[in-house]
């Protein structure tokens, strides 16, 4: 006897923006919209949300009152068909904390943390999503073989909206722009 999964109906059609704004923050955990079709990330790992976190304590400790840095929300890229982000770290205006969505126009910087799994959408979809969307910034971080990690910067070419090659770091991460920060990551 084999047990059959019920598969909701969401996960078959197009959601628009009013649809998703009425469900709970439970249903949307793990769930990032691309053109109106649900994509269903694998839960991360500890490892993955402590690089995550600690990346963004960091961003957040060496910003300026204008911005906050935080971990685990959408960023509304489009709303048609609507397409709904949830980087692992976000750098946003912090006179938007209490906007929802939160909007590309509100956002400075965004960081990936690669998974097993993400490695396609964070080094190729994602890149060009968010440098069309015209987010300034955007931080690949690689979790290397070594256990340090490598964090990749890009920087947004406001002309063509895509992103020109920063600089790649490891152990040490140490910028000027967006604002200076210097994050060891060798403590993670």
């Amino acid at each position: 006897m084999t047990a059959e999964m019920a598969v909701p109906a969401w996960m078959h059609e197009q959601i628009t923006a009013e649809e998703y704004e009425s469900w709970s923050e439970e249903q949307c955990a793990g769930i990032e919209f691309v053109d109106g079709m649900a994509v269903v990330s694998p839960g991360a790992s500890k490892r993955h949300n402590r690089l995550a976190r600690f990346l963004a304590n960091a961003l957040d400790v060496a910003a300026c009152a204008d911005w906050n840095a935080d971990t685990g929300f959408d960023v509304r890229l489009q709303d048609v068909p609507l397409t709904n982000r949830r980087p692992d770290v976000v750098v946003y205006r912090s006179e938007a904390i209490d906007v929802t969505p939160t909007r590309p126009e509100h956002v400075l910087l965004v960081a990936e943390v690669v998974s097993p799994g993400s490695e396609t959408t964070d080094r190729v979809v994602k890149v060009d999503q968010y440098a069309k969307a015209g987010i300034g910034f955007y931080w690949r971080v690689e979790q290397a073989a070594t256990g340090v990690p490598l964090v990749y910067t890009y920087l947004l070419d406001p002309a063509t909206r895509t992103y020109r090659d920063g600089d790649v770091f490891t152990g040490v991460v140490k910028v000027a722009a967006p604002f200076t920060v210097e994050i060891d990551l060798s403590q993670v």
